[in-house]
C-alpha cells in the first residue's frame, strides 16, 4: 500500500494539566497513518494508569511504551514514569533511566531531538499544556530538521509554561486551542498545503 501521509510520527508533550488536555485530543484523533509518542510528567512513587485514563475514549489504541519496541502507526505510545523516550530511524523505541533534563523524565526534549534526527521534515511535535520549559530545545531541534511544532494556546491551557516556552523559541508554526490541534493534526497528514 502507498504511503499517503505527509507525516511518519506525531510526538506529543504534557505536564500539569496534560491528563485532560491528553484525553480530549486523543478521543478526536482518527487514524492518521502515522506512529503517535507522548511524553506526560507524572510522579514515578505511583503506579501510572495513564493509558487507560487518557485511552477511555480513544479510537486508538494507547498503551505505555516498553524498551525496543517496533513503534505501528495508528497506535499511541507513552513514556513510563521516569524513564525517558528515544525513537530512533527504524521506529523503534528506546527507555532509558539517565539523568534528569530539565528537572523532569521523561523529557519532552530528548523525545523531540530523537524523532527529529529520525524523521525530519516528516515529524510533527505538539507541545499542551505544562508548567516549566520542558520540550523547547526539543522543538527547536525538530524546526531545524524541517519539521511541524504546534502549541496549545494560553486560553485554553491550564499551565501556559510549557507551551510559552516553545513559542518564545520561534520554532512553533501552529498556536491552537486545544479542541483545533487534532483537526490540524488531521489536515497536515493529508498534505502539506494545510500549512
Amino acid at each position: 500500500m502507498p504511503k499517503t501521509t505527509a507525516f511518519d510520527i506525531v510526538a506529543i508533550a504534557a505536564s500539569a494539566g496534560g491528563v485532560t488536555a491528553l484525553a480530549r485530543l486523543l478521543s478526536e484523533l482518527p487514524k492518521l497513518g502515522a506512529i503517535v509518542v507522548i511524553v506526560q510528567h507524572v510522579d514515578p512513587r505511583h503506579r501510572s494508569l495513564m493509558p487507560q485514563v487518557i485511552g477511555r475514549r480513544s479510537p486508538l489504541p494507547v498503551e505505555h511504551v516498553e524498551d525496543e519496541t517496533q513503534l505501528a502507526p495508528d497506535h499511541v505510545y507513552l513514556a513510563p514514569p521516569d524513564h525517558h523516550l528515544l525513537v530512533n530511524r527504524k521506529g523503534r523505541a528506546t527507555l532509558t533511566d539517565t539523568e534528569l533534563v530539565n528537572f523532569v523524565r521523561p523529557s519532552a526534549d530528548l523525545l523531540f531531538e530523537s524523532v527529529a534526527a529520525a524523521y525530519g521534515d516528516r515529524a510533527i511535535a505538539v507541545v499542551l499544556t505544562g508548567s516549566g520549559r520542558d520540550g523547547a530545545m526539543g522543538v527547536t531541534a525538530i524546526k531545524q530538521r524541517r519539521g511541524t511544532v504546534i502549541a496549545q494556546d494560553e486560553q485554553s491551557s491550564e499551565f501556559f509554561g510549557m507551551p510559552s516556552a516553545a513559542i518564545a523559541t520561534g520554532a512553533v508554526d501552529f498556536i491552537l486551542p486545544l479542541d483545533a490541534i487534532a483537526p490540524k493534526l488531521v489536515t497536515l497528514m493529508r498534505g502539506r498545503d494545510g500549512e
